[in-house]
């Protein structure tokens, strides 16, 4: 699929937008809003800016009528009967978003100077509009309107799973003393400082000890599976240690340490076992467990009276064991690894943040700020909802290897290179990982959704501010979110 091949070299980029939309109407009026709603303010924005520089009423009544006229794809109609078409497929594509853009236009009409009295009387008015943002200064807005998330709110939540943290492993260490776990800690965003929009998920991590003379960490690519994220954890040293002599050897199956029974386990002496009423209430807040999934997840629901934690919206806590060899972590998460229940998840969360963190270090870039910007764009997007961290952490590790400004000044820049990118790997189905090249890191998506993403995202190469309109809904796109299914997991 080939997103940019209606494009023409030379024209005005708007000129480019107002003549694909006019060339593919019937494909462009049957998809997403946001497009549309974008590609049509640019049409009126064509208008508006030659209006404005019109000297006379005659002179703005005429331009007004050449710009109509332009946009013909056969014999030119009437200025009126075309604009009233695109109005109307406009208003019918938008109702639903009636209300953001409402809001939005409200700030872009009080830049509107209307003339005295004395200008009436004397010559013809002249329109004056205000300049508009640039991109850059959009950019701004929305990180610190939109992405950031408010300190009250990560404090709330980072006290809150300490809390949750501290009952569960009090808990294991009164029920299963002989259990080897390390101290369980947070993981994810919300330490890395990488959080966008608010805060709704977090990890804690639940670390094995295991004897290193007894267990060793094999590669996926030296298995029997043959896939890079799929490790196994094998039982060493059977001849001289037999089996019995370290406690994680009752989740062994054909040699190696299950994730699929070490995960059963917990479920059953954690999720199902727990007082959880009682936890609730020395919390003073309502912890359940999410039980039916493969994960070990709890939903964590604020206090009536609890202003802090994104509008009252529950916070989901995963517990995820893990193992530890150097600069390797692996998750027990079967229901990425399935129908295997030896593997282990290879989490290539921890060199992605470092290596991003290392970098804006380096030359005190932006690169963690465009990230946390990305993530609020396609968070807040349903049609771009699929593109989760993963995919845009290791495009902008791409990117970085080619560009060498990542200056605040460069950030709008940067930003439009990022929604090329992403339109070629959309064409390609594909976002290589930054670490194992033979991994994609945009699986899990589907044909339909790809198309959608990389429609919209071709529409907004000429004007990508319109992939910062906050929208609530979908026209004519009905895209579910559904979380990614891998709990980042920070070193």
């Amino acid at each position: 699929m080939d997103f940019r091949g209606g494009r023409r070299r030379g024209e005005d980029s708007i000129a480019m937008v107002i003549d694909f939309l006019l060339a593919n109407a019937r494909l462009v009026l049957g998809v997403g809003g946001a497009a549309i709603l974008g590609i049509a303010t640019l049409a009126v924005k064509r208008l508006i800016e030659r209006a404005g520089s019109a000297a006379e009423d005659e002179k703005v009544e005429q331009k007004m009528t050449e710009s109509w006229e332009e946009l013909s794809l056969g014999p030119s109609p009437s200025r009126k009967s075309l604009e009233d078409v695109v109005l109307k497929h406009v208003s019918t594509a938008t109702r639903q978003e009636k209300g953001d853009l409402c809001q939005q236009q409200k700030s872009i009409l009080e830049c509107v100077t209307p003339p005295s009295q004395a200008e009436l009387g004397s010559k013809p008015s002249r329109v004056q509009l205000c300049a508009p943002l640039s991109l850059q200064d959009q950019l701004q807005q929305y990180y610190s309107s939109r992405v950031l998330v408010s300190p009250e709110e990560v404090l709330w939540a980072q006290r809150l799973c300490v809390d949750v943290c501290t009952e569960i492993q009090g808990f294991l260490l009164s029920t299963h003393p002989d259990m080897p776990l390390g101290e369980f800690s947070l993981g994810g965003p919300l330490l890395d400082d990488l959080e966008a929009v608010r805060v709704d998920h977090v990890c804690v991590l639940v670390p094995l000890r295991v004897e290193a003379g007894l267990w060793s960490l094999v590669p996926g690519e030296q298995t029997l599976l043959k896939q890079p994220l799929s490790w196994m954890v094998r039982r060493s040293s059977l001849e001289y240690f037999p089996r019995g002599r370290s406690y994680w050897d009752r989740f062994l199956v054909g040699g190696y340490l299950s994730s699929e029974a070490l995960v059963n386990m917990l479920s059953k002496v954690v999720m199902e076992t727990m007082n959880w009423p009682s936890l609730s209430n020395s919390l003073d807040c309502l912890v359940r467990p999410v039980l039916g999934g493969p994960e070990l997840k709890l939903e964590v629901s604020p206090a009536p009276g609890c202003c802090v934690s994104g509008g009252g919206e529950s916070l989901f806590v995963s517990l995820l064991p893990v193992l530890r060899q150097d600069d390797v972590v692996l998750c027990a998460q079967p229901g990425l690894t399935l129908p295997w229940p030896s593997a282990w998840r290879l989490s290539l969360y921890p060199w992605e943040t470092q290596r991003l963190a290392q970098l804006d270090g380096q030359d005190g870039g932006v690169r963690g700020r465009l990230l946390k910007t990305l993530k609020a764009v396609c968070r807040l997007n349903p049609t771009l909802r699929p593109l989760t961290s993963a995919p845009l952490a290791n495009l902008i590790l791409h990117l970085s290897d080619k560009e060498p400004d990542w200056s605040e000044g460069a950030l709008e820049g940067r930003f439009r290179q990022c929604v090329e990118e992403l339109i070629g790997y959309l064409e390609q189905g594909a976002v290589p990982s930054y670490f194992k090249a033979g991994v994609n890191v945009l699986g899990g998506v589907s044909e339909e959704q790809v198309d959608q993403m990389g429609f919209l995202l071709y529409c907004a190469l000429s004007d990508p501010g319109i992939l910062l309109i906050h929208h609530t809904h979908t026209i004519h796109i009905h895209t579910s979110y559904t979380p990614t299914p891998l709990c980042p997991v920070s070193t």
